[in-house]
């Protein structure tokens, strides 16, 4: 059975294969997964300080870039979203433009204009939204 409004993404590309083959082509082979965009998420690992390194869809807000904490709805938020509650300064890569960043959970009053964006861009997180009780954070990446 499947979920309203639900599009089950193709999978061919995921995890460290997606990080790697992102930085090894500059974003030529990854940048655009199931027809929307990604960007490179570099945090600083809460515990060991190690850098850790995602791709995640993104979508603008001006000058911001937004991703979303949702992980399909899991019952918890991602690591890399508890990296960044940590440390904020992160390191985006959009294509081959590597830019430094400061992380920040969107505030409540920002909230329904930022979730119709990157909505918009993906809207299989209104489907992810139902899966679980937590809010699903929208992270606003502002370039340093």
């Amino acid at each position: 059975m499947t979920e309203s409004g639900y599009k089950p993404p193709e999978l061919a590309l995921l995890g460290a294969e997606h990080v790697a083959r992102y930085r090894e082509t500059e974003g030529e082979v990854g940048y655009e997964w199931n027809g929307v965009p990604t960007l490179l998420l570099t945090t600083s690992g809460r515990k060991t300080g190690q850098s850790r390194t995602s791709a995640l869809i993104f979508a603008r807000d001006g000058d911001d870039y937004l991703v979303v904490a949702s992980m399909g709805g899991a019952p918890k938020h991602p690591a890399w979203y508890l990296n960044l509650q940590v440390n904020p300064r992160v390191e985006i890569q959009v294509k081959d433009q590597h830019i430094r960043a400061v992380a920040s959970t969107a505030p409540e009053a920002d909230r329904e204009r930022l979730w119709r964006i990157v909505t918009a861009q993906w809207p299989n997180y209104d489907v992810y939204q139902t899966r679980t009780e937590r809010v699903i954070p929208i992270v606003v990446l502002t370039p340093a």
